[in-house]
């Protein structure tokens, strides 16, 4: 065969005119030298048993400027030839390559691909035409694609490592000069290219489409609502192509597009707060790391959350600050990494690293796209040897020139042929089976799922794309505690904080050391918790005695601690909320409750002498008076005007007082319902007691019927009432409220600063709440105190003047110690929960404990531990006895007394007025003294003799016998 002899170079660069001077002029046309002077020291074919040392002889000589006229480069020819090195010219097929700005990973594994390469053809060289083109300059990428058409007789095969937006620049030109352009890190339809689309016909992905592979994981994990994350317009493509498959399920997507260290963490604290935990990154390299740097600060690592990024270099980052973590990483890789081209690339890239080459300074692992270059090159070198075998070479050498002028576009018969060839290669590369179907797109490749793990991102299944299930994962990949970190041989850091009855010293001191220094509920929880699940522990308490919040973006208190793996787990009454659930992790709930009031106990009243009354508000009381005299009234009305309540009056020889004296009419007619017998009567109903007259007519009877029913409601009710107002001594206080806090003008109120509570008012959008935060805001903070004990105290010592806000349970337990002067008024204003905080480094201890607390609470072993600290070693036994409250003292009752007292006296006062009054009646009508009359009363009253006053007075007069006329009056009634 014979070399061109215009050119010689097989590399990086052009060809020397020059050099091929010198090789006419020493050797023959059939013997030429094909040499390399700028790149490679290897000649294209030659015996080196007799000359071996030609390549360094040629690495020595440097640039071209070595092979100019005088130098001694024909020397070195004379003695290979001397030697008889045979060397031999291999024709050489010129190839393109168009790379973006900054192709460090894709142009060193070009580069590398074809040095080995053309060590291993002995049929042919590849000269690489290398051109670099802006990422968005498509009027640049359409003059470099016309610049490798026309350089010599333009290239046979052309790669475009570009970005989307000069994808379709290529793709037009491919289309029109019919001239196969392989994109490698890209695919056709990841971008939305159609199969039918002619305008693609000649151009060929190397990059697997992902859009499948993610579209088979989101249905396996059963996702319905996700996140989508992209920094470039691939991921918006890549996200269209997944909604075209999506878009017959109901699905809820949010995406947003990433622009800067600003816009990543504003986006990350988006999907937080709106509830995507499960979010998809389609984000080069950079912009990976930085949303790694960026989920723990803002707490995005708990196991609610799950990520899955499209980088396929996702398995070479350093993600070890997540590996005991809860967060869940999904990845995918396409690298063989047994395969020898990836091997030779991995070495490549270690001896450039040691070399201290500035191209691979930011280079810490062989990236895919180095490994899909490997593979790129392979392609073209089988599509050549493809051609040569089916005798197909020769149009190649036939080729005409090709431009991109306005006269017109010259087409190669060789391309469509190229093209066909192209599309039946099949090998094992360094990314795994290549292979291509009819659209130019990569057929049978399998793509790797990774996950997560304590050890780092491991593979769990794959991914085949012709395989009848293409999704299958690895048994036992999933929940089978392989991956579970043992804490047996583990002593676990427990932080807390001395709270009352939780956590507590021993006293003396100086008797105790370890762990045996503390007694309280949550040591007892401990205990009961190494019971169903065993391990070793150490108590610290923590170092700022608070509970924890964000302080200028750093935690504080038991929390920080957690997060700075100063301690493992934190058992205190740590109260569960969502900011601290974004940077630790909790266990299920131990103990329940809310934010309370406590104050001091008022001194109690004991019930006044009327408290008989209270059953009954006055205004009930009223109504009940005013029904009184409205159902006599209407009682004495209805009696009126019913005939049957009216009968004759009876003949009586002894005149009465309604006669005055003087006997009834004969016919006269009278009414037992009088307005005085009307009250009469409806008072004995209304005491439950029965009078000597009853209504007679239907009317009065409906009257009575009513009255008696009302009398028996109200009675029944007032009943049942009274014993709890006679028996129970009520403490008087003016809150009973948080409504009462705000508004009073006397009592001040607070809470510990640097925990929940604090939290709880600051965050809260409740008006109530937003007022009460103003006030505790406002007051330079002086109302805040650093622990419960403190505001104990203080309430204690203010007499009244203050209100602590505090946990129910701590409100509870505090209620129950000495002096046993405070007590929880009102409703809780909130509900939440205590639970054991763990650090994200022990996730999976996390479960244990939360089993164990589960199990704990099933058996009523929680609810055993509350009591044995609240109540059964509560020191106001006596405060809340119920012995001696059934007994009714005579201050209990002494209203009744006093009612009874007064209504006998008014008795007795009735009776002399009446006594008087008749007595002074009876004088003038006898005219009679006054005293007489009144000593013939008391007579009578004394002796029951009805002695007549004026036979007192003239005894002779009445001595005389009743007249005739009086006797037969007598007779006739």
């Amino acid at each position: 065969m014979q070399c061109e002899r215009n050119t010689t170079l097989r590399e990086l660069g052009a060809s020397s005119v020059e050099n091929a001077w010198w090789t006419k002029r020493l050797f023959s046309p059939q013997k030429i030298v094909c040499s390399i002077p700028k790149c490679d020291t290897k000649i294209a074919s030659v015996d080196l048993s007799p000359c071996g040392q030609l390549p360094t002889l040629l690495s020595g000589m440097g640039t071209s400027r070595a092979l100019q006229p005088g130098s001694w480069f024909p020397l070195i020819c004379v003695f290979c030839l001397i030697a008889r090195c045979q060397v031999t010219c291999l024709p050489y097929i010129q190839i393109g390559a168009i790379f973006a700005d900054n192709p460090n990973a894709s142009f060193l594994g070009f580069k590398r691909a074809i040095f080995y390469q053309n060590g291993l053809n002995d049929s042919f060289q590849f000269a690489c035409l290398v051109k670099s083109v802006s990422s968005s300059n498509s009027f640049e990428m359409a003059q470099k694609v016309c610049s490798l058409f026309s350089i010599g007789k333009g290239a046979l095969l052309i790669s475009a490592d570009v970005e989307p937006p000069l994808i379709g620049t290529a793709a037009s030109y491919s289309g029109t000069f019919q001239m196969p352009i392989i994109i490698p890190s890209l695919s056709k339809r990841d971008l939305g290219y159609q199969t039918k689309d002619p305008s693609t016909k000649y151009l060929v992905s190397l990059m697997p489409s992902l859009v499948p592979v993610l579209f088979d994981v989101i249905q396996f994990r059963q996702w319905t609502r996700f996140a989508f994350i992209y920094d470039s317009d691939k991921g918006l493509l890549r996200l269209h192509a997944l909604m075209e498959k999506l878009s017959f399920r109901k699905f809820d997507v949010a995406f947003r597009k990433a622009e800067g260290e600003v816009s990543m963490i504003q986006i990350l604290r988006e999907f937080r707060d709106s509830d995507y935990h499960r979010i998809i990154c389609d984000t080069n390299v950079a912009n990976t790391r930085l949303l790694m740097e960026k989920i723990p600060l803002l707490g995005m690592l708990t196991s609610s959350y799950h990520y899955i990024f499209l980088d396929l270099d996702i398995g070479k980052v350093n993600l070890e600050k997540f590996q005991l973590g809860g967060m869940n990483i999904t990845g995918f890789s396409i690298v063989n990494e047994t395969s020898q081209r990836f091997q030779l690339l991995k070495t490549y890239y270690e001896e450039l690293r040691r070399n201290n080459m500035s191209i691979t300074r930011n280079m810490e692992y062989v990236s895919y796209r180095s490994a899909l270059m490997m593979d790129l090159v392979n392609v073209m070198a089988k599509t050549m040897y493809i051609l040569i075998r089916d005798n197909k070479f020769k149009l190649f050498k036939d080729r005409g020139q090709r431009s991109c002028g306005s006269d017109g576009s010259r087409h190669w018969g060789i391309d469509k042929t190229v093209l066909k060839s192209l599309k039946t290669v099949s090998f094992d590369g360094a990314s795994g089976p290549v292979s291509f179907d009819s659209f130019g797109e990569r057929s049978n490749y399998v793509v790797r799922i990774l996950n997560l793990f304590s050890n780092g991102m491991r593979e769990v299944g794959t991914w085949q794309s012709d395989a009848k299930t293409r999704l299958k994962f690895s048994a036992g990949a999933y929940g089978d505690g392989t991956d579970r970190v043992d804490f047996n041989n583990k002593t676990i850091i427990v932080t807390s904080i001395l709270e009352e009855p939780y956590m507590m010293r021993k006293e003396p001191r100086h008797l105790y050391s370890g762990n045996d220094r503390f007694h309280g509920y949550a040591i007892d929880l401990l205990e009961e918790i190494v019971k169903k699940f065993p391990f070793k522990y150490r108590i610290q308490l923590v170092r700022d005695n608070t509970y924890g919040i964000l302080v200028n973006n750093t935690w504080n208190g038991m929390v920080g601690e957690l997060v700075r793996g100063e301690a493992d787990i934190a058992v205190a009454p740590l109260t569960i909320i969502s900011d601290r659930e974004r940077v630790i992790d909790f266990t299920k709930p131990f103990m329940s409750l809310g934010i309370s009031i406590m104050i001091k106990k008022p001194h109690t009243t004991k019930p006044d002498v009327f408290s008989f009354m209270h059953p009954l508000s006055y205004e009930i009381w009223m109504c009940i008076v005013l029904a009184y005299a409205g159902v006599s009234v209407v009682l004495f009305l209805v009696s009126r005007f019913s005939p049957k309540e009216w009968y004759p009056v009876e003949y009586t020889r002894v005149p009465t007082d309604e006669t005055n004296g003087a006997s009834p009419s004969q016919g006269q007619t009278t009414n037992d319902f009088s307005i005085t017998n009307s009250l009469w009567f409806s008072f004995g109903a209304l005491m439950q007691q029965g009078s000597d007259i009853s209504p007679r007519s239907l009317s009065g009877r409906i009257v009575g019927g009513v009255w008696w029913f009302f009398t028996l409601i109200i009675i029944s009710s007032y009943t049942a009432n009274l014993a709890a107002f006679l028996t129970v001594e009520r403490m008087v206080t003016d809150i009973q409220s948080a409504q009462d806090l705000v508004n009073s003008k006397d009592v001040s109120y607070g809470m510990v600063g640097a925990g929940s509570t604090e939290e709880f008012f600051r965050q809260s959008n409740i008006p109530l709440y937003v007022d009460m935060w103003n006030y505790m805001n406002s007051t330079e903070r002086s109302v805040l105190v650093t622990s419960n004990e403190q505001g104990v105290e203080r309430v204690r010592h203010m007499n009244g003047k203050f209100a602590f806000l505090v946990e129910s349970t701590l409100n509870e337990y505090f209620s129950q110690q000495k002096p046993c002067d405070t007590m929880k008024v009102g409703q809780n204003l909130d509900s939440k929960s205590y639970g054991i905080g763990v650090s994200r480094n022990f996730t999976t201890f996390r479960d244990d404990l939360t089993l164990a607390v589960l199990q704990l609470r099933e058996e009523g072993v929680l609810d055993a531990l509350k009591k044995r600290w609240w109540f059964d070693k509560g020191q106001c036994h006596e405060a809340n006895s119920d012995s001696g409250s059934n007994a009714l003292t005579l201050s209990n009752v002494a209203g009744v007394f006093y009612i009874l007292v007064g209504g006998l006296a008014l008795a007795l006062l009735s009776a002399i007025v009446e006594f008087y009054c008749k007595s002074r009646s009876q004088s003038r009508k006898q005219k009679t003294s006054l005293a007489a009359a009144m000593r013939a009363k008391v007579r009578l009253s004394v002796t029951g003799e009805n002695a007549d006053l004026a036979s007192q007075l003239h005894p002779k007069a009445n001595t005389s016998a009743p007249s005739t006329e009086t006797e037969a009056r007598l007779v006739q009634q």
